[in-house]
């Protein structure tokens, strides 16, 4: 479907110079000469890159119609990581390459959003907060209560955090997997 500047929205997806582009900003501006121009902040959906383009007013586009879906993450065979459609129960398996570092907060059963442009997939969205088991930590020490202080842990699924000095193996940390920041202590 082809749209114009004047369509613009945040968090729609155009396609421009044979890429996906998601507008973060835009702003029309009239100045006193001279033609009307959008200024507008994009993100290339692949790979995450922020660019700043400005586009005469009614410059048309392709829109893209952006589409996500809830997934169960069952199982990784070693090649792909397989996932459910809780809907319809459809498997779809994933390369490695694909799913990328959204893999060290997936455990089985979880719950991820699938991000699809069309019928292209662009992103694997895990849960912003995730519940994983400590398997591997440095012991904390008695008398060692500097505030602040931290010791990187593994959690079950590889992913190594940062933690308080108190975290010991076996407990059950919720993590915020947008900055891989511990939360607290279950």
């Amino acid at each position: 479907m082809a749209i114009s500047t004047a369509d613009f929205k945040n968090g729609m997806c155009i396609e421009y110079n044979g890429k996906l582009w998601t507008i973060i900003e835009f702003q029309h501006v009239k100045p006193g000469k001279g033609g009307a121009f959008v200024r507008t902040k994009l993100r290339d959906v692949k790979t995450g890159r922020v660019v700043d383009n400005t586009f005469n007013a009614g410059t048309k586009f392709d829109s893209v119609r952006m589409e996500t879906r809830k997934m169960q993450y069952l199982y990784n065979d070693g090649a792909d990581f397989n996932f459910m459609d809780n809907n319809t129960y459809e498997q779809e398996a994933l390369p490695a390459d694909v799913v990328g570092d959204t893999a060290k907060w997936l455990k089985e059963n979880d719950e991820v959003t699938l991000q699809y442009a069309g019928d292209e997939l662009i992103g694997i969205e895990p849960a912003m907060f995730v519940e994983l088991e400590v398997t591997e930590t440095e012991p904390g020490f008695k008398g060692d209560t500097v505030q602040g202080s931290t010791k990187p842990a593994t959690v079950e699924t590889g992913a190594v955090v940062q933690v308080p000095m108190y975290v010991e193996i076996g407990d059950v940390l919720q993590i915020d997997t947008r900055d891989g920041r511990f939360v607290k202590r279950l």
